[in-house]
């Protein structure tokens, strides 16, 4: 019947998709960029909190441990979990690199330490208690714990350092010249929301140096004394925020003025700024193997042999899957690309050979699922493709053999159009085709 073609198919869609580890049942609290301010910084709880992707084995090994340990520590100490996938800011934020990442956040919130210890029940409730202790201990001797961030007057939990002071004399040649990506506000020395803004805009300096390696800057221009700046850029009101990436207009930050808030849009920033993933041309089976295992998807081209596209042909094709590997470069995706017939058993597991070329195929290795591109091989129809995958639609199908397949060792492409192998080089200008026949005949 329709209903069950309708239900056989929606079971097949949703095999590349993924869901969180963790539910409202849970005593484990599921936390987003929306909640982490309210329940994690600004608490006076010790909160132990997993980072994690729903895709990664370790997470879904530690997903029973973590809930056992959430239910054991309940009313004492907090444990909670970040999809680190879905919202990967909030995880950038707290230089999370991979999967699951456990973090403390102890009497300084600002600073949460690593969690290093084993990943059974027992473990992390130990570790949790350990600091616990110590921050009772902590608050016993008199030392600052829990959320007196905020509380603060003047003084703040950044370093002034790490705002840069801008002038009419540096500001070009610092911002403007930059290759970073600059957050600048402009503020008057006698405005009472420059003054509210001050100790979160030092604190969020700090915070942001540290997360994006110094990739995103937060700047400061005394606005009553750079009249020029203020002039140049329409300043109006204080404190304005504007946001400078090289070569763009700069544009507005309408954002909360909380350290967090302000931390949050420099994390998306340095998100868009980070380089693409590096394209790669599969010349072993080591290239294959790193790619496909340590992402969630690798998206393989298997490109036309070089004597049917020369290389103004092939380079297009190269150009076209690196603008869609910058337009995902959020993802956590490898991306490869072979010729056609240089690695044949590739293609029969993937049922690529009878699609004709270019072809692609996206490949989840820890379900030994893929899809392949029906649409075509152009931005707009490599976009659709994806864009179904990165919400868990579009059909898929088993690798063939069920495991990655046998890779040959190739020679890298050189970057020349194909040369046809011949014994001799004929310059066919000199012969008569007709002679030729008569005497062979």
């Amino acid at each position: 019947s329709a209903r069950a073609t309708v239900r056989v198919l929606a079971c097949s869609l949703t095999v590349l998709s993924v869901h969180g580890l963790y539910s409202a049942s849970d005593d484990v609290v599921e936390l987003n960029p929306s909640n982490f301010n309210r329940e994690v910084i600004q608490s006076d709880s010790l909160w132990l909190v997993e980072f994690y992707a729903p895709w990664c084995g370790h997470c879904k090994s530690l997903a029973p441990e973590w809930k056992k340990a959430a239910t054991a520590l309940k009313g004492i100490v907090k444990v909670g979990a970040v999809d680190a996938d879905q919202h990967n800011s909030l995880g950038g934020q707290y230089g999370v690199r991979g999967f699951p990442t456990i973090k403390i956040f102890g009497a300084n919130k600002q600073k949460p330490e690593d969690y290093q210890g084993g990943r059974s029940g027992q473990a992390i409730v130990d570790a949790a208690l350990n600091a616990l202790r110590s921050l009772v201990k902590d608050r016993l001797g008199g030392k600052a714990g829990g959320s007196d961030y905020g509380k603060q007057s003047g003084g703040g939990a950044g370093n002034k350092k790490d705002v840069v002071e801008l002038t009419d004399d540096n500001f070009d040649r610092t911002v403007l010249d930059s290759d970073d990506v600059w957050m600048v506000e402009f503020f008057a020395p006698w405005c009472g929301h420059c003054k509210n803004l001050e100790p979160e805009w030092k604190a969020a300096a700090t915070e942001v140096k540290e997360q994006t390696k110094g990739k995103v800057k937060l700047g400061a221009v005394d606005a009553t004394v750079h009249q020029g700046l203020a002039s140049r850029y329409g300043i109006r009101g204080f404190p304005t925020i504007k946001i400078f990436r090289k070569g763009e207009e700069p544009e507005d930050f309408q954002g909360g003025r909380t350290r967090s808030d302000i931390v949050a849009r420099a994390m998306d920033l340095y998100s868009d700024n980070i380089p693409p993933p590096e394209l790669q041309e599969i010349l072993n089976e080591d290239v294959l193997k790193k790619t496909c295992e340590d992402y969630q998807l690798c998206i393989i081209s298997v490109l036309p042999h070089i004597l049917d596209t020369g290389a103004s042909g092939r380079n297009s094709y190269l150009e076209v899957m690196r603008t869609m590997a910058d337009k995902y470069k959020k993802k956590t995706w490898g991306w490869l690309w072979t010729e056609a017939g240089a690695q044949m058993d590739l293609e029969s597991s993937l049922g690529i050979g009878g699609f004709g070329y270019p072809a692609m195929a996206a490949i989840n290795a820890r379900k030994m699922k893929f899809a392949l591109l029906r649409g075509s091989f152009s931005e707009t129809g490599i976009h659709e493709f994806l864009r179904e995958l990165s919400v868990g639609r579009g059909s898929t199908a088993t690798v063939g053999g069920g495991a990655l397949p046998k890779i040959n060792t190739v020679e890298p492409w050189d970057g020349k159009d194909g040369v046809l192998p011949m014994e001799d080089d004929i310059d066919l200008s000199d012969v008569d085709l007709d002679d030729l026949g008569k005497d062979e005949l």
